[in-house]
């Protein structure tokens, strides 16, 4: 059988999707007009033929591989060992850069013309190309007569650039695979795809091993990573362990690795790295303990609870809020009222600033169809951002992951059946996912959205149906595939199965149903009687003194030791320790406002507390933007260290509060306590009616 690599790629695509694929798509997917997606479609009739497959072709609606799956999996194997194997432009540059960044030494152009099958001025034009690329990433490709080529540059960049590659080139579902055949002791097959090949980068064994190590501290993660997050930090931890083999030396600026060190992500990085330590035996140097922090630090998260509890959050969360106001004034719709579309900002900001002020780029293999679908949303959001933003440059891949949390707001409307969502991109992917059903079918009902990784603690049971923007395991029951954006003819067939569920949903069985425990309620009930508890236990301890004549560390300590006579606390200097340490990685005055919020997390803290102090002379103090700044409150906000998630997110409510709008910082800023009370218990309010309506639908 002789396909070329146009048709190959053709084929592989119609075999991955069961649904109907336009001529246009195709051709877009592939680069290729029309006309020649017709054209090769007709010479792959017969290829598909002899396996017993047929190309079905419907006008208006697309075309389709049908045939028995034992059969399409058949073809798809022999596509991947073809014995003439040829490559695509691309794909061959690809595969010499992967063997670049395997070799130690030169790499001849004959050596790399022979693995390809094509001449060494076709290597040397490839080579030509390829200079461009590598030097984004700080890399430099040397080329001497004689001499062969290489890839040179720092150890951080050759991790980034494989990084990008796997993330542009390998589905999550690919990589999720592999780990899945190598903890089940598949043996290692030669690489003959791209997608193989920069997964051979990887040791199969050894994230397997990187994975079980994991697993055993994820209970520590303040939140579930996303993804593709996940996978990076897989591929990252495997990569640096094999240059640590090696014996090559990793280098890390040591003042950098002072300020990770004062960090919650550090603490993790480090217990992880013991771990790996016991599982390799090897020695992990702090230089890659900084490493992974920064990974950590830079991942996608999938859950906000508690987030603008942590030290960097409040001051992302002043930039959220701002952003907010900015997006709602160029839209002339108020989005200030929308808690999630707050929450889910700050979560996507934290790592997102981090990555930019540290070089970490992100691939958003959606933004042409995001600019296209919302032009008007993406240019008030580029322009927001670069009003706001400062010095830091945010590239239109941030900004496009940025308009999916405000199309996701804007769209947000009632809800009706209940579903999950798996998406592999991160949160703010699975919310415009969701809000797009919600769009194309208002029945429709975005309960959840989760990862891969977090399906088999689901009970698929509790929904109406699930949706996957990634190939599921058949253990996990009937599903529906989609792209990101959902195409048109696939809210069809989810229509068409709502359609028939509603019609066969039956009387008995609804009242079976119905008397039988329902252990969701129960779990609600609880998580709604946690916040009831918090709120209640915050509104009567509050306070609000004036104080005279005292340094804001001074009021600290007085504060501590008065709540630890209270009950509150049970060491007042373990609690004061706590607050320096926070106020050490940075300002804690919020910019632009009088105000500053000393907040902590301590196993000696008891139960969640909120005081508040008035200073009769106005006090300098670092604020969250590094500036010296007066202020003339503080506002003092502790919880425990084990607190639950619904502690965690009263605790982030009252947070917010600090940069909500110009009316509430003014009463918290100027009014008595009973008006900073009757704002606080009101907005408190608010917070647990939206809890319960929420965990009604």
């Amino acid at each position: 059988m002789y396909v070329s690599a146009r048709e190959r790629k053709l084929l592989e695509r119609l075999l991955a999707d069961d649904r109907e694929m336009t001529v246009g798509e195709l051709a877009e997917e592939l680069n290729v007009s029309a006309r020649t997606i017709h054209r090769d479609l007709q010479g792959l009739e017969s290829v598909l033929r002899r396996y017993g497959l047929e190309l079905v072709k419907k006008a208006g609606v697309g075309i389709r591989v049908i045939g028995e799956k034992k059969q399409k999996q058949a073809l798809a194997a022999e596509l991947l060992h073809l014995s003439h194997r040829e490559y695509t432009p691309e794909e061959r540059q690809l595969m010499i850069l992967i063997a670049l960044l395997e070799a130690d030494e030169p790499v001849k152009l004959v050596s790399l013309a022979n693995d390809l099958n094509v001449t060494v001025a076709t290597v040397s034009l490839d080579l030509d190309k390829l200079e461009q690329t590598v030097e984004a990433y700080g890399l430099s490709l040397i080329r001497k007569r004689g001499y062969g080529v290489e890839l040179t540059g720092s150890e951080s960049a050759k991790r980034r650039l494989i990084g990008e590659l796997l993330f542009r080139h390998v589905d999550e579902h690919e990589f999720l695979a592999l780990m899945k055949e190598t903890i089940q002791g598949r043996p290692d097959d030669p690489f003959d795809t791209v997608a193989e090949k920069l997964l051979g980068l990887v040791d199969r064994k050894k994230l397997a091993i990187i994975e079980q190590q994991i697993e055993q501290v994820k209970e520590t993660f303040p939140f579930t990573m996303a993804d593709s997050s996940y996978i990076a930090f897989v591929v990252h931890l495997a990569l640096a362990i094999e240059r640590i083999r090696r014996g090559e030396a990793i280098h890390f600026d040591p003042r950098d690795l002072q300020a990770l060190q004062a960090t919650r992500e550090y603490e993790i990085a480090e217990a992880l790295a013991e771990s790996l330590e016991r599982a390799f035996g090897i020695d992990i140097p702090k230089e890659e303990i900084g490493y992974m922090t920064m990974h950590l630090m830079g991942a996608k998260w999938r859950s906000r609870q508690g987030m603008v509890m942590e030290e960097p959050s409040l001051a992302v969360g002043m930039k959220a809020q701002q952003l907010i106001r900015f997006v709602s004034r160029g839209l002339d719709v108020d989005l200030s009222t929308d808690r999630t579309l707050y929450e889910d900002l700050v979560v996507h900001l934290k790592p997102a600033l981090y990555r930019l002020e540290h070089g970490m780029g992100v691939a958003n293999p959606l933004l042409d169809q995001i600019k296209q679908d919302y032009a008007e949303l993406f240019a008030i959001v580029a322009d927001g951002t670069k009003q706001l933003f400062g010095d830091v440059s945010v590239p239109e891949e941030e900004i496009g992951y940025l308009v999916l949390h405000f199309a996701a707001a804007l769209m947000r409307e009632k809800k009706g059946w209940r579903a999950l969502v798996i998406c592999s991109s991160g949160l703010g992917t699975a919310k415009i996912l969701a809000t797009r059903l919600k769009k194309e079918i208002p029945d429709i009902a975005v309960m959840e959205q989760a990862s891969v990784f977090e399906l088999k603690k689901k009970d698929l049971r509790a929904y109406d149906l699930v949706i996957s923007t990634v190939p599921l395991a058949d253990e996990h029951g009937p599903y529906f595939i989609v792209s990101p954006m959902l195409r048109e003819e696939e809210a069809r067939a989810i229509r068409a199965f709502l359609e028939r569920k509603s019609a066969a949903v039956a009387k008995p069985v609804e009242r079976e149903q119905d008397a039988q425990p329902n252990r969701q309620t129960l779990k609600t009930m609880k998580a709604i009687g946690r916040i009831s508890e918090t709120i209640i236990g915050i509104l009567e301890g509050f306070s609000l003194r004036t104080v005279k004549h005292r340094t804001v560390h001074g009021l600290l300590s007085d504060a501590c030791r008065r709540l630890e006579q209270n009950g509150v606390i049970v060491d007042a200097e373990a609690v004061i320790e706590e607050l320096r340490r926070r106020e050490s990685l940075g300002g804690l005055g919020v910019p632009d406002t009088p105000l500053a919020l000393y907040h902590a997390r301590s196993f000696a803290v008891i139960r969640p507390s909120l005081v508040m102090y008035r200073l009769d002379e106005p006090q300098t103090v670092a604020g969250m933007d590094g500036k010296p700044m007066e202020i003339n409150t503080v506002v003092l906000l502790l919880g425990p260290a084990d607190a639950d998630e619904e502690t965690l997110a009263v605790l982030s409510h009252i947070s917010s509060l600090l940069v909500k709008d110009e009316q509430s910082i003014t009463v918290l800023a100027h009014g008595d306590e009973e008006q900073v009370y009757s704002l606080i218990s009101t907005h408190l309010e608010q917070f647990f009616d939206d809890y319960w309506t929420s965990a009604k639908e």
